[in-house]
């Protein structure tokens, strides 16, 4: 069911702007992170390889197990040969040079990964979550199924080049978000500019740090079969951007590139408040429930970024697959409410239950089913009425 809510206005056209705004690198996505709404996106849809930018996944799941208590900050874990060879020292790759058979406090690993890119220190996490690396690669295509990102699927904790390891930047741009929203506690590493292990000292390989834009993550990458990619976040007066990108053909194009996307959608967009936080934004029709009607809310404010000085034309609905079946579950996830900007969706976001429906009695049960049937059946006779 789709419940149109109103069509507004918005103050210019981001279709004009946006095509203005030209790049050469081939896939992007630029996302407002309070609201959702994608300000640019370039073949965002595309699975491309994703180099070291995999590393988001591969600490998504060490994040998690942290979080469920299996993983402490104080745990020590060993450097096997295995992660020794193929991402430390001897693999002339992305490395925080941790020693063969080394024990390495897990707040040293995260440094490892999430500052200097090591790839040997995602292969040990791998082998002390899952027991070895490809089970682990594994689990991170489930855990990515779990999130919503459809196009992800991994084979190794790195990004090493394996043909099959792919993710679109929207993938990349929603498991970002996630990990922003899920443990703001680890987010202080991503700006860290600098790590030593070994007496070796590696800079933050990410160009947003150093660039005045409120940059505070989150990673690069590159592999020749990927070219060069970046995943960053930054905050200007307490409005946040997520901008993901891959493919560029050099390292400046990458930096030049990503700090354009950014600058201009600190520039050119208008936040605008749809619903505050517990506004009523419809209601949804409940079947077999002791109401026939449930309030649906967002999660938090509902916010949309419009460009500024255009008159684009947004239409609102609230979409739910109906009714909702009792019992209904206040906070659980029923709706979607969806904004069109011409025929692009600008902003998708969940609608939840404002209220518990218990299931109600054997007549009211009947009532509705006798109700839904009458509704089928005129639906049934304006679609014969229509086709003749």
């Amino acid at each position: 069911m789709a419940l149109a809510l109103f069509v507004m206005f918005a103050a210019p056209a981001a279709a004009q702007q946006a095509a203005q705004l030209q790049i050469t690198t081939p896939y992007a996505i630029l996302v407002d992170y309070d609201s959702g709404t994608v300000l640019y996106e370039k073949s965002a849809d595309t699975p491309w390889p994703p180099a070291s930018l995999a590393k988001l996944m591969t600490m998504e799941l060490v994040y998690k197990e942290i979080q469920e208590g299996r993983l402490k900050l104080d745990d020590t874990l060993t450097v096997s040969e295995y992660a020794w060879r193929k991402g430390g020292a001897p693999s002339g790759g992305s490395s925080m040079y941790a020693s063969i058979h080394s024990k390495v406090k897990v707040t040293d690993l995260i440094q490892g990964v999430v500052v200097v890119s090591g790839n040997d220190a995602c292969i040990v996490f791998a082998e002390a979550i899952a027991g070895n690396e490809s089970a682990f690669a594994t689990r991170m295509t489930e855990r990515a199924r779990e999130l919503g990102l459809t196009t992800a699927d991994f084979r190794n904790a790195p990004g090493l080049h394996d043909p099959d390891q792919k993710v679109s930047v929207r993938d990349l741009a929603k498991l970002s978000m996630h990990i922003i929203r899920t443990y703001p506690e680890f987010m202080k590493y991503y700006s860290q500019p600098e790590f030593t292990w070994n007496n070796i000292r590696q800079q933050n390989r990410n160009p947003l740090l150093t660039m005045g834009l409120g940059a505070d993550g989150m990673k690069t990458g590159y592999i020749k079969e990927s070219g060069y990619g970046l995943v960053g976040t930054a905050v200007q007066g307490g409005h946040r951007l997520v901008l993901a990108m891959n493919g560029a053909k050099s390292i400046k194009d990458r930096a030049d590139e990503a700090r354009r996307l950014l600058e201009w959608g600190f520039r050119a967009f208008d936040s605008r408040l749809l619903f505050a936080e517990g506004k009523t934004v419809s209601d949804a029709r409940v079947f077999g429930g002791e109401r026939s009607r449930v309030s649906v809310v967002g999660q938090r404010p509902i916010r949309l970024l419009v460009p500024r000085g255009t008159a684009d034309k947004l239409v609102v609905r609230m979409v739910y697959q109906g009714p909702l079946r009792a019992p209904v579950k206040k906070g659980a996830e029923v709706a979607r409410l969806k904004v069109w900007r011409g025929e692009k969706v600008a902003l998708d976001v969940p609608l939840v239950a404002a209220d518990d429906v218990a299931e109600g009695g054997i007549a009211r049960r009947a009532f509705d089913g006798v109700y839904e049937l009458a509704l089928d059946l005129v639906r049934t006779g304006l679609s014969s009425i229509k086709r003749n």
